[in-house]
């Protein structure tokens, strides 16, 4: 600024606003129409009385309302480089109901092939698997209902990798009390030391994954902070449906 003014005194120095803006317009069929538009302001229109530098003064205006008014809008504007926008994009009510339709869709999707597969490959341990897993999916949809979190695209990518991680810690304790019967004891002491020997493993692994989540909320932006609200509510229900399950 010092060099752009030294030999400028005498002369006028304008500040002028350049705003580019985008206006967006929906049609009975929802498609979109964008328009953009450059809007030019002159915000001061004054004469260069000195070298300006890290501080200057502009005197001549109006009142002080159009001082504090000028102040602002410097402030305001003061960035070391103009900002314009690469890629704006705008989503209708109609698609983004559908892309929330899709994504219950596929967790109920899921869900079906998940019992259905538990069902065949572990019988009688797979339906009380399905069982906590049933209960685990109400439990978070309580939950969140209850205290307001929205179900967004982001959500349901949660509560899908919920379902995963439930059925995870099942088939390891499947896998423990499968190693337990080959020792030939009974049934209930086979259960009660597979659990006992799986659900350690278990809590390591969702503890982990908890912190993980918990520093997606801490620093995400709002997508990235209801993915990690929905996954820490399923791996805590996990947690408990797990542990009362068996």
């Amino acid at each position: 600024m010092q060099n752009a003014t030294k030999d400028n005194i005498g002369r006028n120095l304008g500040v002028l606003l350049i705003e580019e803006k985008t206006k967006t317009y929906f049609d009975e069929n929802d498609n979109v129409t964008q328009e953009k538009e450059t809007v030019r302001q002159i915000i001061s229109n004054a004469t260069i009385q000195d070298v300006l530098g890290t501080s200057f003064r502009i005197t001549g205006l109006g009142s002080s309302q159009e001082s504090s008014e000028l102040a602002l809008l410097l402030r305001a504007g003061a960035l070391a480089a103009p900002m314009t926008f690469v890629e704006e994009q705008t989503i209708g009510p109609t698609l983004g109901q559908e892309n929330i339709e899709k994504g219950v869709n596929s967790v109920i999707i899921g869900f079906i092939l998940v019992f259905i597969f538990m069902l065949i490959r572990y019988r009688l341990f797979g339906l009380s698997a399905n069982i906590a897993l049933m209960s685990n999916l109400i439990l978070v949809t309580a939950i969140m209902s209850a205290v307001g979190a929205t179900l967004t695209l982001p959500g349901i990518a949660g509560i899908v990798l919920t379902v995963g991680m439930a059925v995870d810690a099942n088939v390891l304790i499947f896998a423990r009390i499968s190693e337990e019967l080959k020792t030939h004891i009974d049934p209930q002491n086979a259960i009660k030391n597979g659990f006992s020997k799986a659900f350690s493993t278990i809590m390591d692994a969702n503890i982990t994954t908890l912190l993980v989540a918990l520093i997606l909320y801490a620093i995400g932006t709002g997508p990235i902070k209801g993915f990690a609200v929905t996954l820490s509510i399923g791996i805590v229900t996990s947690i408990f449906t797990g542990y009362f399950g068996y």
